[in-house]
Formats: structure tokens, C-alpha cells, sequence
């Protein structure tokens, strides 16, 4: 019960998730172009962004929210003081150091002051002209980011964690990973929108978890989840299948009350309940392409890097299911109170979770 609560507490704070920066090179008559798209309040609110899942975590949470709710015309000077000292952080290599400068930030108008806002980063630097690689390097405090070339053939796309440097990067082109490189590459961005980040699909998953500790029922559930979300991520990921987050999140978010209110009124697996489950799974399939469709999908192993991420998912859903199992099927699960001391008050709060953000989504 501890381990629900604390995922519990953690998700009511949902509008507040860390999200990468995605950020787009290019090098343009010698000179190098870093388009970046960043939650820049968290950045000039000082919050370290390295394994932070939300910035109600951080002791700059209430800079982060002022900031957050300022106009963009007052946000813009405070954006360019920042950057001009954070920029030299971005080590850019291309033979020599490429000092990277301000150019431009462009910050959308305020919308809901409770969700980050996406705003647009541009530096630029001059590139050597003899320079044939260069290599990025991501500072600490800044959190992930996906880094993709653009306007080359066979583009480099890569996933790069703070503190670390990218691979030498072609400038003409020819540094696109190869299948087993995509596959593996997106694995790990596959896992971490489950864990830490996805709340809302670790409450379904744990919802079905309460249904029944025991294998078979687990097993149908899963099963038939997994397969639908599979089928509406592929979908999603090109483009032949889109419906807005608008509907999306609302959906997912009841697809949460549903499982968890069924387990307070039923205590065995009905045959129609996999037919339901698969239903959710696609909307949940849904949210998962609509993150993907945020990353981006290398054109050239475009198949390998959608498994890799779908392979990400899956670990991340098993861990919650074992973490799940160690830490109460495994000791509870045979025990005569185990349904009306755990499995329902932890459907309750499940139920009670995802009736908050349902309302929330929708107004």
C-alpha cells in the first residue's frame, strides 16, 4: 500500500511533468543552427531537470509557476539574460570549440498556466570550414534531450542524456543510426514514459494488477492491452490514425475510474472484460504515438526505432506489474482479507485518481 500511495501522491501533480528538449541542427554556409524546444521557465527558474519527473518536486517550483503564468513580452528579457550565460554550457565541437549564441526566442501566449508552455530556443555558432563532424555536448541540469539533424540525407537522431556528448555527427549526413542502433536507442524512451513519467498508465496497469494477483487473470488483461495499444501506437507513429489529446487524455483518464470501480464491484475476470481492456489499450496506444509523434522517428529505421520504443513500454509495464507483486501479491495475495483490505481500497484510490484528472482534461 505504501508503494500505491506514493505513486498516488505523485500523480495529482501531473500538470507539472518534466518533458525533454527537442532540439533540430543544422549547418548552413558554415554556420551551425540549434533550434531548441524547452519548457524555458523550468530552465530560467533554476530547477535541475536530471531525474526530475515534476517540478512541484523542486524547491523552484514557485519561480517555475510565476514564471510559467507571465506574459510572453515580460518573459522575453528574462529568457536572453538566461541564455546568454547557458549557452556556454552546450559545448559544440567541430574541431575547434563552436561558442554558441543567442538568436531568438520565440514563447507562446498563456494558456493554462498549469501545463508547460513550449517555447522555441535558437543559437547559433560558426562552424569551421575544414570541420567535415562536430559533437554535442548536453550540460547537467538540463534533463534529456532528442537531438535530430535536419537538412541532410540519412539525418542523425539520437536520445542524449544530461552530461553526456553525443556520437561524432556527420554534417553531410550519413551518421542515421542503424536498425539495431534505433532499436536500442528508443528503448530506453519507451521505458521512461512509463516509469517514471506515465502516472496514468501505471495506475491502469495497476488496476488491472487488483483485479486479481493471480497469473491467468493477469495474463488475459495484459494480453489483450498490450496488443491493442500496439496496434493504435503503429497507427499513430504514421500518421494514418490522429485524434486530438483533447479526447485522448479524458479517455485514458476514464479508462482508470472504469477498471479500478469494476474491481470494487467484481471480484473475478468476466469474459468480457479482455474486450474492454483492449479498447482502452487502443486509446491508451493513442497517447503513447501522440509522445512518439513528439520525438520523432528516424526516416531511414523508422520501423526498428517504433519497435524499440514499443519494447520500452512493455518493460516498463512488466516492472510495474513486479513491482506490484514483490511488494504485496507475492505476501498478500492468499490471504482471506486481501480483497477488502488492499484490493479495494487501492481500487478506491485508483478510481478516485483518475475521476480528478477526468475532470481536470475536460475543463
Amino acid at each position: 500500500m505504501s508503494t500505491l500511495c506514493l505513486l498516488s501522491a505523485a500523480g495529482i501533480a501531473r500538470a507539472h511533468e518534466v518533458t525533454p528538449t527537442i532540439a533540430d541542427l543544422w549547418v548552413e554556409d558554415g554556420t551551425l543552427v540549434l533550434d531548441m524546444r524547452l519548457n524555458i521557465e523550468a530552465f530560467v527558474a533554476g530547477i535541475d531537470l536530471d531525474g526530475m519527473t515534476d517540478t512541484n518536486a523542486s524547491e523552484q517550483s514557485d519561480r517555475y509557476d510565476a514564471l510559467r503564468a507571465l506574459p510572453a513580452d515580460d518573459l522575453r528579457p528574462l529568457v536572453q539574460q538566461f541564455a546568454t550565460a547557458w549557452l556556454a554550457l552546450i559545448g559544440v565541437q567541430a574541431g575547434a570549440p563552436v561558442p554558441l549564441t543567442f538568436q531568438s526566442i520565440d514563447i507562446p501566449d498563456v494558456g493554462d498556466a498549469d501545463l508547460p508552455r513550449a517555447s522555441h530556443l535558437v543559437a547559433t555558432g560558426q562552424v569551421p570550414q575544414m570541420a567535415r563532424t562536430l559533437v554535442l555536448h548536453w550540460p547537467q541540469g538540463a534533463g534529456d534531450l532528442v537531438l535530430r539533424q535536419q537538412r541532410v540525407e540519412d539525418p542523425f537522431t539520437g536520445y542524449i542524456e544530461a552530461g553526456r556528448d553525443s556520437p561524432p555527427i556527420d554534417l553531410s549526413g550519413g551518421a542515421g543510426q542503424t536498425g539495431a542502433q534505433a532499436f536500442a536507442s528508443y528503448v530506453p524512451v519507451g521505458f521512461d514514459h512509463i516509469l517514471p513519467k506515465g502516472m496514468d498508465h501505471i495506475l491502469f496497469v495497476l488496476g488491472l494488477f487488483f483485479l486479481s494477483p493471480r497469473l491467468r487473470p493477469l495474463i488475459w488483461q495484459i494480453s489483450a492491452f498490450t496488443l491493442a495499444h500496439t496496434v493504435t501506437l503503429a497507427l499513430g507513429a504514421m500518421g494514418w490514425v490522429q485524434v486530438s489529446p483533447g479526447i485522448v487524455e479524458p479517455l485514458i483518464a476514464a479508462s482508470i475510474v472504469f477498471v479500478a470501480v469494476e474491481n470494487i464491484v467484481t471480484d473475478g475476470l468476466h469474459r468480457w472484460r479482455p474486450l474492454v481492456i483492449f479498447g482502452f489499450g487502443l486509446v491508451h496506444g493513442l497517447g503513447f504515438a501522440s509522445v512518439l509523434g513528439e520525438f520523432g522517428l528516424p526516416a531511414g529505421q523508422f520501423v526498428p526505432a517504433l519497435v524499440g520504443f514499443n519494447v520500452g513500454v512493455e518493460l516498463g509495464q512488466l516492472t510495474v506489474i513486479a513491482i506490484a507483486f514483490l511488494t504485496v501479491g507475492l505476501w498478500f495475495r492468499n490471504k482471506p482479507w486481501y480483497r477488502g483490505r488492499i484490493s479495494i481500497p487501492a481500487s478506491m484510490v485508483i478510481a478516485l485518481i483518475g475521476a480528478y484528472w477526468f475532470v481536470q482534461r475536460v475543463i
